[in-house]
């Protein structure tokens, strides 16, 4: 007789840009935890042949391509962080999309939980496929100056993605657990650990 093994419960990781959300999903794949990013699957969703590509490039123009087929991310950045109408119209077009193939990756989990990271988690809804969120927190002065340092934008640019996510205070009143990342990354990773070994004690998500 075969006995079913329980489905993982999944946890929502989630953070402000620069928040260290990356190095922190990265430790808990270390320690064996399978995870989805939903910028993964946003990027799945867009890949050339899919009918999302052939949507976007009809509404912004062929300007949006790169030569060889492949959406230029940077080019479609531009557009609708410049004009928050085209930003909802895209979010219209991709979200459900990637809720989908989301979930398809979920459902293929076979650690004791699961996490679905996502910067967008709250705004996009995509909290509702969790049962606990886990916010990576940092203050803001931080945020801009790591992701100047990374990632080589303005500070106008960095100041766009941050209006265009949800606000910290409204994170933090979502969260089940914060993990405050202002130090070192040992120090993030000794956090990871301890909630982890938390995170196996719980049953669908809850103590």
């Amino acid at each position: 007789m075969t006995t079913s093994v329980a489905a993982p419960w999944i946890l929502g990781l989630t953070g402000g840009i620069g928040s260290g959300k990356s190095a922190a999903a990265q430790h808990f794949i270390d320690l064996g935890i399978d995870l989805v990013d939903a910028d993964h699957a946003a990027r799945w969703v867009v890949e050339p042949g899919r009918p999302a590509l052939a949507r976007i490039a009809e509404h912004f123009g062929a300007g949006v391509l790169q030569p060889d087929g492949q959406l230029d991310r940077a080019a479609l950045r531009k557009l609708i962080f410049e004009v928050p109408e085209e930003r909802r119209w895209l979010e219209a077009l991709l979200h459900p999309l990637i809720g989908e193939e989301i979930r398809s990756h979920l459902a293929r989990a076979q650690s004791p939980y699961a996490i679905l990271v996502s910067p967008l988690l709250i705004e996009s809804g995509q909290d509702s496929m969790t049962q606990r969120i886990l916010v990576i927190d940092v203050p803001q002065s931080l945020q801009i100056q790591r992701t100047l340092q990374r990632d080589g934008i303005t500070e106008q640019q960095v100041q766009a993605i941050l209006k265009a996510q949800s606000s910290r205070e409204d994170r933090l009143n979502h969260a089940d657990d914060i993990l405050v990342n202002d130090k070192d990354l040992a120090w993030l990773h000794s956090e990871v650990e301890r909630l982890h070994h938390f995170y196996l004690t719980l049953r669908g998500g809850r103590t």
